[in-house]
């Protein structure tokens, strides 16, 4: 004889409370303190008792569930969002159901299409595109959204999180030219993407006024091994450049690949700036100097967000949030000359510190 399915009766008999404080708990629909919620999912989880969502949805007319569409999983910056968006959903009692467009804008738009069948509360995204899908368009005055990351800032349909991103791509040449370097190429997935060509406007700008020259930018793709190709195929029909800034952990990726493969020392035969800044950047032999995103910072602000536009609604004034990055120093950037702060004023270029052994952090701001 098969075993009954536990009911809501169940879990407040054992949680010693009423079904209303369970339906509470678990809906969302009134606040409930932290003990009696603790009694509660304890008592839920002893019993094996699982929520009906349909059938709750259907009651209570409400839905407890966040849709989050990023490009691509693999990628480390968009995992990470994702992870902190779930842990912060989970503590106001929401699910979260995750996608992926694999940077391919139709299947973007069919998986935007599966998300928003589920009639989400909510909806966080990153376009795999400087194009937005027209889905986003259809729902843009009625459902409640964040647009994370690759936007544009200027007239968007909804709230957007992103960093300074001139400032980042203007951080990254200023170290490098400080420290006598003038040959410097700049490795980008796409420039088409706001985000990224704002950093490569940013660096571009610096290093042009003080060496009268914009920097090469090469395009490789957001795929690791295609990038790390063309970037190889591009090594071995000219100079080796003086220096590196990669504009995206895919392109750091990329760029320590090709030059793992023609055994270029990194910084003795070149330098590099990396994007992003993670675990094994400071693992290697040679620590990355690298560009650190504030990815907790963007999850947490796109989560506040989104929860402000689900209580006052989607049809608000969209209103942007930019934050800063900051500059990681490590050793992966060769002293070329004695820097000449006089050619930036005589106190040195802005956001910049005197870099210390091991690691400093150098503020935008």
């Amino acid at each position: 004889m098969s075993r009954r399915k536990p009911s809501i009766r169940d879990v407040a008999a054992l949680a010693g409370v009423s079904t209303a404080t369970v339906s509470n708990v678990f809906s969302g629909r009134k606040p409930v303190n932290d003990d009696l919620r603790e009694n509660v999912r304890k008592a839920a989880e002893a019993l094996g008792y699982q929520i009906d969502r349909a059938a709750s949805q259907l009651r209570s007319g409400r839905n407890r569930i966040i849709a989050v569409l990023v490009p691509d999983l693999i990628d480390t910056f968009f995992a990470t969002i994702v992870s902190r968006l779930e842990t912060l959903a989970f503590e106001q009692d929401y699910d979260v159901i995750v996608a992926s467009s694999h940077d391919n804008r139709s299947v973007e738009s069919s998986r935007l299409k599966a998300l928003l069948s589920w009639r989400p509360a909510g909806l966080v995204i990153v376009p795999c595109s400087h194009v937005l899908p027209a889905e986003l368009l259809d729902v843009k005055d009625r459902l409640p959204m964040v647009l994370v990351d690759r936007v544009s800032t200027g007239n968007a349909i909804a709230d957007t999180v992103t960093i300074d991103n001139i400032d980042a791509g203007e951080i990254a040449a200023r170290h490098l030219l400080e420290r006598g370097h003038r040959d410097i190429v700049l490795a980008v997935s796409h420039s088409s993407f706001p985000p990224l060509a704002e950093r490569v406007e940013g660096a571009s700008k610096v290093v042009a006024s003080y060496v009268g020259r914009r920097p090469r930018a090469l395009e490789l793709g957001s795929n690791v091994a295609a990038g790390a190709k063309i970037f190889s195929d591009w090594l071995e029909r000219n100079p080796l450049p003086g220096a590196v800034i990669a504009l995206t952990n895919v392109t750091t990726l990329s760029v320590l690949s090709a030059l793992a493969q023609h055994r270029i020392e990194i910084p003795s035969k070149t330098s590099v700036i990396a994007f992003d800044d993670y675990a094994w950047m400071s693992a290697r032999n040679t620590g990355l100097t690298a560009v650190r995103q504030p990815v907790d910072d963007i999850a947490s602000m796109a989560w506040n967000r989104l929860t402000l536009r689900m209580e006052e609604g989607a049809r608000r004034r969209a209103e942007p949030t930019v934050l800063n990055a900051s500059l990681v120093i490590r050793a992966s950037v060769k002293e070329l000359s004695p820097s000449e702060p006089a050619e930036f004023g005589k106190d040195g270029p802005p956001g910049e510190a005197a870099p210390g052994r091991g690691e400093d952090v150098k503020k935008i701001h």
